[in-house]
């Protein structure tokens, strides 16, 4: 178990009391199962025996241990969120090289505050394949929900089916309102694939369900004013309009850092 770092002064890592804490009274066990309270259930036998070595006020104790049920409650909580948010790859800040980037650092920095989240406006990643955009993107939406908010990823493909599953049972009002439940939606590489018809009308009723109420990021290798080569002019027109109304815009360009790793042999573990 892991010490809050909430706990004050009065605390020194339980792990060292683990070895000797007693086991809980059976009634008590069956009172937290009861409560639902499983966090707070694992970790009582050390806190307790920590409490009573040290003497803690009672008032403590308490707050040791429900802040312990909060952090575990957390921890679960994002967990499923990663999970129900469909993320491609797991990439997140942790593996984001800022320097190799073309985005400007300051808005690299800005986009990561989530601000613009808050202000339910919109993110539209353009550029060269390769430049990182999907990777950053990624990055924010790991972000959104570490900060407690929901996502929902897809790519164009992938939200055209989702929609025309849903309009084969007659669901799309169903589907659309579980998409924008989530506070940042992502729709992923636009334009690497045709889209006609059908993905014009997913790509538009989901942005504009979300208008002014949540935020959705994009990535191409369009700009969003060229989405009509790829789609119908009529629904690209007012989705673009829809979208780009609150939006900030970011070019990524250069060489793909894919291509450059590989050719530098990066790209793979040397066989021995």
């Amino acid at each position: 178990m892991t010490t809050p770092t909430t706990r004050g002064p009065q605390s020194t890592a339980l792990s060292t009391q683990s070895a000797s804490a007693p086991e809980l009274p059976e009634e008590l066990l069956a009172v937290l199962k009861r409560m639902r309270l499983p966090y707070l259930r694992n970790v009582a036998p050390e806190v307790l025996a920590t409490a009573r070595a040290q003497r803690w006020d009672p008032a403590e104790v308490l707050r040791v241990l429900i802040t312990e049920e909060i952090r575990g409650r957390d921890d679960a909580t994002r967990r499923m969120r990663r999970k129900a948010a469909g993320l491609p790859a797991g990439k997140t800040f942790e593996s984001w090289r800022e320097t190799d980037s073309s985005i400007p650092p300051g808005t690299q920095t800005g986009l990561a505050t989530l601000e613009w989240v808050g202000r339910a406006e919109n993110l539209a990643v353009a550029g060269p394949s390769g430049t990182g955009k999907t990777h950053f993107v990624e990055a924010l939406a790991h972000k959104v929900i570490d900060e407690g908010m929901r996502v929902s990823w897809f790519s164009l493909e992938s939200l055209t089916t989702a929609i025309g599953r849903a309009s084969v049972d007659g669901s799309v009002a169903k589907t659309i309102a579980r998409i924008t439940r989530a506070e940042l939606i992502v729709i992923d590489d636009i334009g690497m694939l045709p889209a006609g018809q059908a993905a014009g009308e997913a790509f538009y009723r989901v942005v504009d369900a979300a208008y002014e109420r949540r935020s959705i990021a994009v990535t191409s290798n369009l700009h969003p004013s060229g989405f009509d080569t790829i789609m119908p002019k009529t629904l690209a027109t007012a989705t673009v309009d829809r979208l780009l109304h609150h939006a900030h815009v970011v070019l990524t360009e250069g060489t793909s850092l894919r291509l450059s790793e590989a050719t530098a042999g990066r790209g793979v573990v040397p066989l021995t």
